[in-house]
Protein backbone atom coordinates (compact mmCIF):
# COMPACT_ATOMS: atom_id res chain seq x y z
CA UNK A 1 0.00 0.00 0.00
CA UNK A 2 2.45 2.58 1.02
CA UNK A 3 4.40 1.85 -2.39
CA UNK A 4 1.19 2.70 -4.24
CA UNK A 5 0.50 5.73 -2.27
CA UNK A 6 3.65 7.40 -3.41
CA UNK A 7 3.65 6.95 -6.79
CA UNK A 8 0.46 8.64 -6.61
CA UNK A 9 1.50 11.09 -4.34
CA UNK A 10 4.00 11.90 -6.62
CA UNK A 11 2.02 12.53 -10.19
CA UNK A 12 -0.82 14.80 -7.34
CA UNK A 13 2.14 16.65 -6.84
CA UNK A 14 3.68 17.01 -10.32
CA UNK A 15 0.58 17.88 -11.92
CA UNK A 16 -1.32 19.79 -9.47
CA UNK A 17 1.41 21.13 -6.81
CA UNK A 18 4.47 21.77 -7.48
CA UNK A 19 3.88 22.15 -11.69
CA UNK A 20 5.70 24.88 -12.82
CA UNK A 21 3.30 27.43 -14.30
CA UNK A 22 4.07 30.89 -16.34
CA UNK A 23 3.69 33.26 -13.65
CA UNK A 24 1.48 35.79 -16.86
CA UNK A 25 -1.46 33.31 -17.61
CA UNK A 26 -4.72 34.44 -17.20
CA UNK A 27 -8.36 33.51 -16.91
CA UNK A 28 -8.56 32.81 -20.74
CA UNK A 29 -6.44 29.87 -19.65
CA UNK A 30 -9.75 28.45 -16.69
CA UNK A 31 -11.31 26.54 -19.36
CA UNK A 32 -9.44 23.44 -19.80
CA UNK A 33 -9.87 23.06 -15.94
CA UNK A 34 -13.68 23.82 -16.26
CA UNK A 35 -13.89 21.55 -19.06
CA UNK A 36 -12.62 18.76 -17.04
CA UNK A 37 -15.10 19.49 -14.52
CA UNK A 38 -18.14 19.46 -17.13
CA UNK A 39 -16.75 15.97 -17.79
CA UNK A 40 -16.69 14.89 -14.30
CA UNK A 41 -20.20 16.29 -14.20
CA UNK A 42 -21.57 14.39 -17.33
CA UNK A 43 -20.06 11.35 -15.98
CA UNK A 44 -21.50 11.41 -12.79
CA UNK A 45 -25.09 12.52 -13.68
CA UNK A 46 -24.92 10.11 -16.70
CA UNK A 47 -24.46 6.89 -14.39
CA UNK A 48 -27.30 7.94 -12.08
CA UNK A 49 -29.34 8.46 -15.02
CA UNK A 50 -28.66 5.17 -16.62
CA UNK A 51 -29.83 3.36 -13.37
CA UNK A 52 -33.52 4.81 -13.94
CA UNK A 53 -33.11 4.55 -17.97
CA UNK A 54 -34.62 2.02 -19.75
CA UNK A 55 -33.68 1.70 -23.39
CA UNK A 56 -36.52 0.61 -25.44
CA UNK A 57 -38.88 2.57 -28.04
CA UNK A 58 -41.92 1.53 -26.09
CA UNK A 59 -40.57 2.96 -22.65
CA UNK A 60 -37.61 5.03 -23.15
CA UNK A 61 -40.12 8.62 -23.34
CA UNK A 62 -42.07 7.54 -20.45
CA UNK A 63 -39.06 6.28 -18.22
CA UNK A 64 -37.61 9.86 -18.70
CA UNK A 65 -40.81 11.09 -17.45
CA UNK A 66 -40.70 8.52 -14.96
CA UNK A 67 -37.27 10.50 -13.62
CA UNK A 68 -38.42 13.82 -14.10
CA UNK A 69 -41.78 13.21 -11.65
CA UNK A 70 -40.72 10.04 -9.33
CA UNK A 71 -36.77 9.56 -9.01
CA UNK A 72 -36.31 11.85 -5.83
CA UNK A 73 -34.33 14.67 -7.72
CA UNK A 74 -33.89 13.09 -10.88
CA UNK A 75 -35.23 16.73 -12.41
CA UNK A 76 -32.06 17.90 -11.01
CA UNK A 77 -30.29 15.21 -12.90
CA UNK A 78 -31.80 15.52 -16.24
CA UNK A 79 -31.57 18.98 -16.73
CA UNK A 80 -27.89 19.09 -14.76
CA UNK A 81 -27.14 16.61 -17.79
CA UNK A 82 -29.13 18.07 -20.48
CA UNK A 83 -27.97 21.04 -19.79
CA UNK A 84 -24.35 20.06 -18.75
CA UNK A 85 -23.92 18.92 -22.38
CA UNK A 86 -24.35 22.67 -23.80
CA UNK A 87 -22.04 23.76 -21.01
CA UNK A 88 -19.58 21.56 -21.44
CA UNK A 89 -19.60 22.96 -25.50
CA UNK A 90 -19.70 26.30 -24.64
CA UNK A 91 -16.59 26.01 -22.34
CA UNK A 92 -14.42 23.37 -24.87
CA UNK A 93 -15.87 26.35 -27.70
CA UNK A 94 -13.82 29.15 -26.39
CA UNK A 95 -11.08 26.78 -24.71
CA UNK A 96 -10.37 26.19 -28.53
CA UNK A 97 -10.75 30.11 -30.18
CA UNK A 98 -8.31 30.69 -27.17
CA UNK A 99 -6.10 28.43 -28.45
CA UNK A 100 -6.34 29.97 -31.87
CA UNK A 101 -5.69 33.29 -30.40
CA UNK A 102 -2.66 32.72 -28.40
CA UNK A 103 -0.98 29.99 -31.22
CA UNK A 104 -1.22 26.99 -28.72
CA UNK A 105 -1.34 24.91 -31.90
CA UNK A 106 2.30 25.55 -32.62
CA UNK A 107 4.74 23.44 -31.83
CA UNK A 108 5.94 21.88 -29.39
CA UNK A 109 2.03 21.62 -28.19
CA UNK A 110 1.05 20.63 -31.73
CA UNK A 111 0.19 17.30 -30.38
CA UNK A 112 -1.94 18.81 -27.76
CA UNK A 113 -4.05 20.44 -29.68
CA UNK A 114 -4.23 17.45 -32.11
CA UNK A 115 -5.46 15.33 -29.36
CA UNK A 116 -8.12 17.91 -28.70
CA UNK A 117 -9.95 18.10 -31.92
CA UNK A 118 -10.17 14.43 -30.98
CA UNK A 119 -11.79 14.67 -28.25
CA UNK A 120 -14.11 17.35 -29.61
CA UNK A 121 -14.80 14.81 -32.25
CA UNK A 122 -15.60 12.20 -29.72
CA UNK A 123 -17.81 15.25 -27.55
CA UNK A 124 -20.19 15.20 -31.12
CA UNK A 125 -20.34 11.89 -31.70
CA UNK A 126 -21.41 11.39 -27.52
CA UNK A 127 -23.48 14.58 -27.69
CA UNK A 128 -25.22 13.23 -30.89
CA UNK A 129 -25.81 9.52 -29.95
CA UNK A 130 -27.31 11.43 -26.45
CA UNK A 131 -29.42 13.36 -28.13
CA UNK A 132 -31.67 10.57 -29.91
CA UNK A 133 -31.56 9.06 -26.02
CA UNK A 134 -35.06 10.77 -24.68
CA UNK A 135 -37.01 9.42 -27.96
CA UNK A 136 -38.83 12.25 -28.79
CA UNK A 137 -39.92 13.66 -32.32
CA UNK A 138 -36.41 15.34 -32.71
CA UNK A 139 -34.21 12.21 -31.70
CA UNK A 140 -36.30 9.96 -33.81
CA UNK A 141 -35.78 12.20 -36.78
CA UNK A 142 -32.84 13.57 -36.24
CA UNK A 143 -31.26 10.22 -35.97
CA UNK A 144 -33.18 9.28 -39.33
CA UNK A 145 -31.34 12.11 -41.14
CA UNK A 146 -28.18 12.49 -40.01
CA UNK A 147 -27.36 8.76 -40.01
CA UNK A 148 -28.61 8.35 -43.23
CA UNK A 149 -25.99 10.40 -44.76
CA UNK A 150 -23.55 7.83 -44.22
CA UNK A 151 -25.85 6.38 -47.30
CA UNK A 152 -23.49 9.06 -49.35
CA UNK A 153 -20.31 6.57 -49.10
CA UNK A 154 -20.10 5.33 -52.07
CA UNK A 155 -20.49 1.35 -52.47
CA UNK A 156 -20.89 0.13 -48.84
CA UNK A 157 -23.40 3.24 -47.85
CA UNK A 158 -26.29 1.58 -47.36
CA UNK A 159 -25.08 -1.14 -45.61
CA UNK A 160 -23.41 1.14 -42.97
CA UNK A 161 -26.84 2.83 -42.40
CA UNK A 162 -28.37 -0.87 -42.27
CA UNK A 163 -25.17 -1.40 -39.77
CA UNK A 164 -26.01 1.62 -37.64
CA UNK A 165 -29.64 1.53 -37.11
CA UNK A 166 -29.45 -2.75 -36.50
CA UNK A 167 -32.41 -2.90 -39.10
CA UNK A 168 -33.49 -1.14 -41.84
CA UNK A 169 -35.00 1.71 -39.60
CA UNK A 170 -34.37 3.51 -36.50
CA UNK A 171 -35.67 1.53 -34.05
CA UNK A 172 -35.16 -0.53 -30.82
CA UNK A 173 -31.82 -2.08 -32.40
CA UNK A 174 -30.49 2.02 -32.64
CA UNK A 175 -31.75 2.93 -29.52
CA UNK A 176 -30.04 0.20 -27.80
CA UNK A 177 -26.44 0.71 -29.26
CA UNK A 178 -26.63 4.15 -29.32
CA UNK A 179 -27.29 3.87 -25.77
CA UNK A 180 -24.19 1.80 -25.16
CA UNK A 181 -21.99 3.91 -26.99
CA UNK A 182 -23.33 7.07 -24.94
CA UNK A 183 -22.10 5.16 -21.68
CA UNK A 184 -18.80 4.26 -23.41
CA UNK A 185 -17.63 7.71 -25.20
CA UNK A 186 -16.92 9.33 -22.06
CA UNK A 187 -15.11 7.41 -20.52
CA UNK A 188 -12.72 7.54 -23.82
CA UNK A 189 -12.70 10.98 -23.54
CA UNK A 190 -11.87 10.64 -19.99
CA UNK A 191 -8.53 8.56 -20.92
CA UNK A 192 -7.83 11.18 -23.93
CA UNK A 193 -7.92 14.03 -21.55
CA UNK A 194 -5.57 12.56 -19.34
CA UNK A 195 -3.55 11.50 -22.49
CA UNK A 196 -4.09 15.36 -23.69
CA UNK A 197 -2.86 16.93 -20.02
CA UNK A 198 0.57 14.98 -19.58
CA UNK A 199 1.44 15.98 -23.14
CA UNK A 200 0.55 19.46 -22.18
CA UNK A 201 2.78 19.09 -18.71
CA UNK A 202 5.65 17.39 -20.69
CA UNK A 203 6.25 20.82 -22.96
CA UNK A 204 4.60 22.91 -20.18
CA UNK A 205 1.81 25.26 -20.39
CA UNK A 206 1.75 28.33 -22.85
CA UNK A 207 0.82 32.11 -21.91
CA UNK A 208 -0.48 34.83 -23.60
CA UNK A 209 2.99 36.31 -25.05
CA UNK A 210 3.92 32.79 -26.81
CA UNK A 211 7.23 32.81 -25.75
CA UNK A 212 9.10 29.87 -24.18
CA UNK A 213 10.10 30.51 -20.78
CA UNK A 214 11.79 28.47 -17.94
CA UNK A 215 12.56 31.40 -15.25
CA UNK A 216 9.22 33.30 -15.15
CA UNK A 217 7.05 30.12 -13.66
CA UNK A 218 5.55 29.66 -10.20
CA UNK A 219 3.94 26.82 -8.35
CA UNK A 220 0.09 25.94 -9.52
CA UNK A 221 -0.49 25.81 -6.01
CA UNK A 222 -1.87 28.11 -4.68
CA UNK A 223 -1.81 30.63 -7.10
CA UNK A 224 -3.68 29.19 -9.71
CA UNK A 225 -5.37 26.23 -7.84
CA UNK A 226 -7.29 29.44 -6.14
CA UNK A 227 -7.74 31.13 -9.44
CA UNK A 228 -8.92 27.93 -11.10
CA UNK A 229 -11.67 27.65 -8.48
CA UNK A 230 -12.81 31.16 -8.47
CA UNK A 231 -13.44 30.66 -12.05
CA UNK A 232 -15.26 27.41 -11.60
CA UNK A 233 -17.40 29.02 -8.61
CA UNK A 234 -18.06 31.49 -11.39
CA UNK A 235 -18.66 29.17 -13.80
CA UNK A 236 -21.41 26.87 -12.39
CA UNK A 237 -23.41 30.20 -10.65
CA UNK A 238 -24.25 30.53 -15.07
CA UNK A 239 -24.34 27.04 -14.83
CA UNK A 240 -27.15 26.74 -12.43
CA UNK A 241 -28.74 29.61 -13.39
CA UNK A 242 -29.69 27.81 -16.42
CA UNK A 243 -31.01 24.67 -14.10
CA UNK A 244 -33.12 26.01 -11.60
CA UNK A 245 -34.45 28.99 -14.77
CA UNK A 246 -34.89 28.73 -17.77
CA UNK A 247 -33.53 24.07 -18.16
CA UNK A 248 -35.92 24.18 -21.49
CA UNK A 249 -34.09 27.15 -22.94
CA UNK A 250 -31.24 25.19 -24.80
CA UNK A 251 -33.23 22.14 -25.75
CA UNK A 252 -35.96 22.00 -28.79
CA UNK A 253 -39.55 21.79 -27.49
CA UNK A 254 -40.45 19.05 -30.14
CA UNK A 255 -37.95 16.63 -27.99
CA UNK A 256 -40.88 16.83 -25.23
CA UNK A 257 -43.22 14.95 -27.63
CA UNK A 258 -42.74 11.45 -27.79
CA UNK A 259 -41.33 10.11 -30.88
CA UNK A 260 -44.02 9.14 -33.74
CA UNK A 261 -42.79 7.59 -37.25
CA UNK A 262 -45.82 8.85 -38.80
CA UNK A 263 -45.38 12.64 -38.64
CA UNK A 264 -42.30 14.86 -39.42
CA UNK A 265 -41.41 17.36 -38.02
CA UNK A 266 -41.78 21.03 -39.61
CA UNK A 267 -38.33 21.65 -39.15
CA UNK A 268 -35.44 19.24 -38.17
CA UNK A 269 -32.52 20.79 -36.55
CA UNK A 270 -29.99 19.02 -34.20
CA UNK A 271 -28.73 20.85 -30.95
CA UNK A 272 -27.41 24.27 -30.85
CA UNK A 273 -23.62 23.39 -30.77
CA UNK A 274 -23.87 21.18 -33.88
CA UNK A 275 -25.58 23.96 -35.63
CA UNK A 276 -22.46 25.21 -37.60
CA UNK A 277 -21.38 22.08 -38.50
CA UNK A 278 -24.90 21.08 -39.82
CA UNK A 279 -24.91 25.16 -41.99
CA UNK A 280 -21.89 23.48 -43.94
CA UNK A 281 -23.55 20.09 -44.16
CA UNK A 282 -26.35 21.68 -46.02
CA UNK A 283 -24.81 24.43 -47.81
CA UNK A 284 -23.17 21.52 -50.47
CA UNK A 285 -25.91 20.97 -52.62
CA UNK A 286 -24.61 17.07 -53.40
CA UNK A 287 -25.19 14.66 -50.16
CA UNK A 288 -20.93 13.01 -50.32
CA UNK A 289 -19.68 16.53 -50.73
CA UNK A 290 -21.80 17.96 -48.03
CA UNK A 291 -20.97 15.25 -45.90
CA UNK A 292 -16.68 15.36 -46.75
CA UNK A 293 -16.65 19.33 -45.83
CA UNK A 294 -18.95 18.63 -42.53
CA UNK A 295 -16.49 16.27 -41.33
CA UNK A 296 -13.31 17.94 -43.13
CA UNK A 297 -14.24 21.24 -41.08
CA UNK A 298 -12.95 19.23 -38.30
CA UNK A 299 -9.88 17.30 -39.13
CA UNK A 300 -8.60 20.68 -40.85
CA UNK A 301 -8.36 22.41 -37.20
CA UNK A 302 -6.29 18.89 -36.25
CA UNK A 303 -3.75 19.38 -39.35
CA UNK A 304 -3.57 23.36 -38.53
CA UNK A 305 -0.25 22.65 -36.66
CA UNK A 306 1.14 21.80 -39.82
CA UNK A 307 -0.17 23.94 -42.82
CA UNK A 308 0.15 27.37 -40.44
CA UNK A 309 3.15 29.73 -41.32
CA UNK A 310 4.58 31.85 -38.78
CA UNK A 311 6.77 31.49 -36.19
CA UNK A 312 5.07 34.10 -33.76
CA UNK A 313 2.32 32.29 -31.43
CA UNK A 314 0.57 34.90 -29.56
CA UNK A 315 -1.84 37.38 -31.94
CA UNK A 316 -0.51 40.06 -29.11
CA UNK A 317 2.04 40.33 -32.02
CA UNK A 318 0.29 39.86 -35.22
CA UNK A 319 -2.26 43.08 -35.32
CA UNK A 320 -3.09 41.27 -39.13
CA UNK A 321 -3.75 37.94 -37.79
CA UNK A 322 -6.01 39.84 -35.25
CA UNK A 323 -8.25 41.13 -37.69
CA UNK A 324 -8.48 38.19 -39.29
CA UNK A 325 -9.26 36.05 -36.02
CA UNK A 326 -12.27 38.16 -35.26
CA UNK A 327 -13.49 37.20 -39.15
CA UNK A 328 -13.37 33.52 -38.21
CA UNK A 329 -15.30 34.22 -35.00
CA UNK A 330 -18.61 35.78 -36.90
CA UNK A 331 -17.90 33.77 -39.79
CA UNK A 332 -18.62 30.38 -37.17
CA UNK A 333 -21.64 32.33 -35.57
CA UNK A 334 -22.97 33.18 -38.37
CA UNK A 335 -22.62 29.10 -39.57
CA UNK A 336 -24.29 28.60 -36.30
CA UNK A 337 -27.80 31.29 -36.85
CA UNK A 338 -27.92 29.52 -41.02
CA UNK A 339 -27.66 25.82 -39.61
CA UNK A 340 -30.89 26.63 -37.67
CA UNK A 341 -32.95 28.51 -40.26
CA UNK A 342 -35.18 26.53 -42.89
CA UNK A 343 -33.51 25.71 -46.14
CA UNK A 344 -34.62 28.91 -47.99
CA UNK A 345 -32.84 32.00 -49.73
CA UNK A 346 -31.87 34.01 -48.24
CA UNK A 347 -30.27 31.54 -45.82
CA UNK A 348 -29.09 28.99 -48.76
CA UNK A 349 -26.56 31.55 -50.11
CA UNK A 350 -25.18 33.22 -46.87
CA UNK A 351 -24.55 29.77 -45.27
CA UNK A 352 -22.40 28.89 -48.54
CA UNK A 353 -20.47 32.21 -48.59
CA UNK A 354 -19.84 31.57 -44.78
CA UNK A 355 -18.58 27.91 -45.63
CA UNK A 356 -16.35 28.94 -48.08
CA UNK A 357 -15.00 31.28 -45.99
CA UNK A 358 -14.31 29.09 -43.50
CA UNK A 359 -12.34 26.82 -45.26
CA UNK A 360 -10.63 29.74 -47.11
CA UNK A 361 -9.45 31.18 -43.80
CA UNK A 362 -7.77 27.85 -42.39
CA UNK A 363 -6.22 26.93 -45.76
CA UNK A 364 -5.27 30.09 -47.74
CA UNK A 365 -5.42 32.93 -44.84
CA UNK A 366 -3.54 31.45 -42.11
CA UNK A 367 -0.92 29.66 -44.56
CA UNK A 368 -0.05 32.83 -46.49
CA UNK A 369 -0.86 35.02 -43.13
CA UNK A 370 2.92 34.59 -41.88
CA UNK A 371 4.47 34.57 -45.01
CA UNK A 372 3.09 38.26 -45.65
CA UNK A 373 3.78 39.03 -41.93
CA UNK A 374 7.60 38.01 -42.62
CA UNK A 375 7.59 40.03 -45.59
CA UNK A 376 6.51 43.45 -43.94
CA UNK A 377 8.67 42.84 -41.20
CA UNK A 378 11.36 42.23 -43.56
CA UNK A 379 10.83 45.67 -45.41
CA UNK A 380 9.49 47.67 -43.01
Amino acid sequence: MQILKKPLISIVNNHLISYPTPINIHYAWNFGFLASMCLIVQILTGIFLAMHYTPHVDLAFASLEHIMRDVNYGWLLRYTHANGASMFFIVVYIHMFRGLYFGSYTKPRHLVWAIGVIILLLMILTAFIGYVLPWGQMSLWGATVITNLVSAVPLIGNSLVTWLWGGFSVDNATLNRFFSFHYLFPFVIAALSLVHLALLHQDGSGNPLGIESSVDKIAMYPYFIVKDFLGLIIFFTFFTFFIYFYPNTLGHPDNYIEANPMVTPAHIVPEWYFLPFYAILRSIPHKLGGVIAMVFAIIILAILPWIHSTEIRSSRFRPLYRSFYYTIISCCLILGWIGGMPVEEPYVIIGQIASIYYFFYFLIILPALGRLERFLLLYK
